[in-house]
């Protein structure tokens, strides 16, 4: 039977120095999770059972805040897995991580408890990868996404901004106790509200781009509806938790929100991928005042940058303005403490959130620190001119 010369036999090697069809390899889709996913009123009281589940000797990584005012309520000793307790310095950086890597190494701890805020979370997830040991995490604050994911920020011992770290596996176990979470002052679910709001653009444009995600695959169906089911949550039930969190009470709501705040968003952001919300939060790390604010906080004055970045409909502009004001997301830069800054400064960070591998890139068309500039500075007088109109 003669060949057809336009369809070669799938035994057969191509003439061309090019890589068969059939033998290229494919991007797949791809979608990360937590092993398990705790959320509920007292919940701590199972760290010590599922520390036991991983391993008999456990290091519990502790912000100062946790030390002297959560764990003395807790009683961790007659447990038969052996927790000990270390304090966290406050930045996680590489002088931080090393100094906890060669305690883990020196005692032949087991497995690693992160509880805190971000950093601190952050810190026990790479210690914890660094030594192959698994890692439970415990936010003490709703303020990021960041308890979900397999990936994490490293600072500068300033605090800047520095490079990503992906771990090889997402935290065994994500134990997220809603007494403590009630307790915390709100700006901190506020913030992460803010962290939040970013998940559905920057993965709508990662879709809409077909841009990799942070686990170095396509967007699923799920992540993808994950990512627009917690923008329809912040929506729905935003301003109601922060009343509830006002109050320090655990209502539906409030669970309803930090369910979005720590695995809608974790879940979404990761399995469908970052744009210019985050980059633009990059870039701000850059500026000295912008240090006390936190992540949140400047991830939501990302996303109005991001939205006039990328020409969103005019309803859609309105309505996340309208969802910061509401609830006390920055809309200006004198919310982020950049009130009369010059545009030789303001520059600085758009030229660091468009370094070449932060996620702005996975906005349609040629992305350049000029055009950040100007979205940065339409976002803010957009914010200026609505608050004047609401005085």
């Amino acid at each position: 039977m003669k060949k057809d010369m336009n369809h070669p036999s799938i035994n057969e090697e191509s003439c061309s120095n090019e890589t068969p069809v059939y033998k290229q390899i494919q991007t797949p889709f791809k979608a990360v999770f937590p092993g398990k996913y705790i959320q509920g009123e007292n919940a701590l009281h199972e760290l010590p059972g599922l520390v036991n589940l991983l391993g008999k000797k456990g290091l519990l990584i502790a912000s100062p805040t946790v030390i002297k005012k959560i764990l003395p309520d807790y009683s961790f000793q007659d447990s038969e897995a052996m927790i000990s307790i270390e304090e966290f310095q406050g930045e996680c950086c590489e002088k931080e991580l090393t100094r906890l890597s060669e305690i883990v190494n020196r005692e032949n701890f087991e497995v690693i408890i992160g509880m805190g805020g971000g950093k601190t979370i952050d810190t026990a997830k790479i210690v914890s990868d660094r030594a192959g040991i698994p890692v439970i995490i415990v936010p003490t604050i709703a303020s990021t996404d960041a308890p979900c994911s397999g990936c994490a920020v490293i600072y500068t011992n300033d605090g800047i901004f520095e490079s990503v770290y992906y771990q090889k596996m997402n935290p065994q176990v994500v134990l997220v106790d809603m007494t403590i979470i009630a307790a915390a002052p709100t700006r901190f679910l506020v913030a992460g509200m803010g962290d939040a709001l970013a998940t559905w653009f920057e993965a709508r444009s990662c879709e809409r781009t077909q841009s990799l995600n942070e686990c170095g695959g396509y967007s699923t169906m799920t992540g993808l509806n994950l990512a627009r089911l917690c923008y329809d949550t912040l929506l729905r039930y935003g301003s109601a938790a922060k009343i509830s969190s006002e109050n320090h009470i655990v209502t539906p709501v409030l669970n309803h929100i930090v369910e979005a705040n720590i695995l809608l968003s974790g879940l979404g952001f990761e399995s469908s991928g970052l744009a210019a919300a985050h980059s633009v939060h990059n870039g701000l790390t850059a500026i000295e005042e912008t240090h006390s604010y936190y992540h949140g906080e400047k991830v939501a004055f990302g996303v109005l940058t991001g939205l006039h970045l990328t020409d969103a409909p005019m309803e859609e502009i309105s309505t996340v303005y309208s969802f910061c004001e509401e609830i006390g997301l920055p809309t200006t830069f004198s919310d982020i403490g950049l009130k009369e800054l010059s545009k030789t400064r303001l520059m600085e960070a758009a030229v660091k959130a468009c370094a070449p591998a932060e996620g702005i890139h996975h906005e349609a068309g040629i992305i350049t620190p000029g055009k950040v500039l100007n979205a940065m500075i339409a976002a803010d007088a957009m914010g200026k001119a609505r608050k004047l109109t609401t005085k």
